[in-house]
C-alpha cells in the first residue's frame, strides 16, 4: 500500500518541487500543507502539477489572501471596478510573482508593471480560484504511523483550536488559528499528531512527539549559513523525511 508523503510550503517554487518529488517513491500520495502559491516564479506551475495529479492540499495563509486579491483584480479586468477599488496591497508577499505567473501582469524594460487582459488566462485564474477554495482548513489521515495518535495535516499549529473545530460560534477564531498562528505551544490535550507548516525552520524540520512543523523556507533566499532554502516531505507511515536543496 503506497504511503502518504506531507509536503511543506512550496511557494511557487516548481523546480524544486519536481526535483524533491523525483525522490520520492513513484506511487506516494502526496498532501501539501498550503502555502502553494506567492514568493516563488512559477506559482501557476506548482497549482497545475498539483491539480492534474490529484494531489491534495489543505488551504493556507496565501491561497486565501490570493483568493481575495485575485477576485478584486478579475473584477477590475472584466470593468466591474475601477482599479483604485483593489487592495493596494494585491502586489505585496510574494502576490506579484503569481500575477506575473498567470501572465495577467508584466514588467517592461524600465521595471514598470503593466496589466494584461487575456481572456484564456483569466478563464484559467478563474479555475485554479474555484479549485483552492474546494480545499480543507485541515485533514485527518487515518493510517498508522509512530506516534499512534490521529494525523491531522493543516496549515499551521491546529492543536490549540481542535475542540472547537465543530463550534459555527467559534469558525472565524477556529480558521484565523489554523491558518495563522505562529504559536508553536501545542495542546496535548487535542491527542492529534498535527503535521503543518506556515513557520520555516532552520536547518531540517521538527519533530516532536506531537508535531512536525515541515516548513523549511523553500522560497527563501539562500545565504551564506544555509539556514533555509529547503523543501521537505515527511512520511506518515515510516516518519522518513526527504529533503531538497531549492533549484
Amino acid at each position: 500500500m503506497s504511503n502518504h508523503y506531507v509536503i511543506g510550503d512550496v511557494h511557487g517554487e516548481y523546480q524544486t518541487l519536481l526535483a524533491l518529488v523525483g525522490k520520492l517513491p513513484t506511487d506516494a500520495k502526496l498532501i501539501f500543507v498550503g502555502d502553494l502559491i506567492d514568493r516563488g516564479s512559477q506559482s501557476k506551475e506548482v497549482v497545475a502539477f498539483i491539480r492534474e495529479n490529484n494531489h491534495r492540499s489543505v488551504m493556507g495563509n496565501h491561497e486565501g489572501l490570493f483568493m481575495k486579491y485575485a477576485k478584486e483584480f478579475l473584477s477590475y479586468l472584466e470593468g466591474e471596478i475601477a482599479y483604485d477599488k483593489i487592495n493596494p496591497r494585491w502586489h505585496k508577499s510574494g502576490r506579484f510573482e503569481t500575477f506575473l505567473s498567470y501572465g495577467l501582469v508584466e514588467i517592461s524594460n524600465n521595471g514598470k508593471f503593466s496589466i494584461i487582459n487575456d481572456k484564456h488566462q483569466n478563464k484559467l485564474l478563474k479555475e485554479d480560484i474555484a479549485w483552492m477554495r474546494k480545499n480543507p482548513i485541515y485533514m485527518k489521515i487515518n493510517r498508522e504511523n509512530p506516534s499512534g495518535k490521529t494525523v491531522v495535516v493543516s496549515h499551521s499549529n491546529i492543536s490549540k483550536v481542535w475542540d472547537i473545530r465543530n463550534d459555527v460560534n467559534k469558525r472565524v477564531e477556529f480558521l484565523q488559528t489554523t491558518l495563522w498562528t505562529r504559536d508553536y505551544e501545542i495542546d496535548e490535550k487535542a491527542n492529534i499528531f498535527n503535521i503543518f507548516g506556515h513557520c520555516p525552520q532552520k536547518f531540517e524540520p521538527k519533530i516532536t512527539n506531537n508535531y512536525v512543523n515541515i516548513d523549511t523556507g523553500c522560497c527563501y533566499a539562500i545565504k551564506s549559513d544555509n539556514l533555509y532554502g529547503e523543501l521537505s516531505a515527511y512520511c506518515i507511515e515510516t516518519a522518513e523525511v526527504v529533503m531538497q536543496r531549492r533549484v
